[in-house]
């Protein structure tokens, strides 16, 4: 009876490893996709539901019935293109792998399409001024500027910054996998240190990089030159593959330290 019990219990636990796991793996998946604000429409539908069932509100009751008997249906048409994606990936075995590795791979398409369009606008010379958001919010800068959210791609970077086109003044802020803003003000350093021969943007680069942990990148319309700042530093005349190891570099630290910040974090739930 004992073994039996103890299969029993070991079964259940399984089970719901298994089915927590899978969840997870789900929610990774669509996370950054229009399938996330779904699944917080969800809950918002489940919570006003409960509410109504506790204090006997009739109507809203059935009305959220209603959405909960057809709303799988309604799911399955609307978001046909990520349940295709998921059960591709599935398929491929790639729902399982480990999330760190697709957050490398984010890492490097972010990388690639930065660097492919500052090579671009350097031969033509074209001025640019790319702000990385990383631990500390650009959420108040990127408020006096247009927002964007598009998914980063060299093609629409460099259409930002072409000449004569309305976004082209400011700074594009980069948040995640997406062009969060464009034309957007950033602080000035007021350092006595930068040289004079440094126009407007890599002041404004080097101001944003005093202030917060962001990563700014600067290309220069006189000259084409490609400069990096962070944490108050410059890093001048960097050619493509010294901008692709710097950000591969500098972003790869920033997910280490997340992973690091979010295992302490566990950690002292379960202690």
């Amino acid at each position: 009876m004992l073994d039996g019990g103890f299969l029993g219990l070991l079964r259940i636990g399984v089970d719901i490893a298994l089915v927590w796991y899978v969840m997870y793996k789900l929610i990774m998946l669509i996370r950054g996709t229009k399938a996330i604000q779904l699944l917080k429409g969800i809950v918002i539908v489940l919570l006003v539901w409960a509410f109504s069932s506790v204090f006997e509100l009739h109507t809203i009751q059935y009305m959220t019935n209603q959405a909960i008997r057809w709303g799988f249906v309604v799911i399955i048409i609307l978001f046909q293109p990520e349940l295709r994606r998921a059960l591709e990936q599935l398929g491929r075995g790639n729902i399982f792998s480990r999330s760190s590795s697709s957050e490398e791979e984010l890492i490097e398409q972010k990388v690639e399409a930065i660097v492919q369009s500052c090579q671009y606008m350097a031969k033509r010379r074209i001025g640019a001024l790319i702000s990385i958001e990383r631990e500390t919010g650009l959420g108040d800068y990127a408020e006096t500027g247009i927002p964007i959210n598009g998914n980063l791609t060299h093609q629409l970077l460099t259409n930002i910054f072409t000449p004569n086109t309305p976004l082209h003044d400011g700074a594009v802020i980069i948040k995640d996998q997406e062009i969060f803003a464009a034309a957007c003000y950033l602080p000035l350093s007021e350092s006595p240190f930068i040289s004079k021969e440094l126009g407007t943007r890599h002041r404004a680069a080097m101001g944003i990089s005093e202030v917060t942990d962001a990563i700014t990148i600067v290309v220069s319309e006189e000259t084409g030159s490609i400069s990096f700042t962070e944490n108050g530093e410059l890093k001048r005349n960097l050619d493509k593959d010294g901008l692709r190891r710097y950000l591969r570099q500098k972003l790869s630290q920033s997910l280490k330290a997340s992973e690091s910040k979010s295992r302490h974090h566990k950690g002292e739930e379960n202690g």
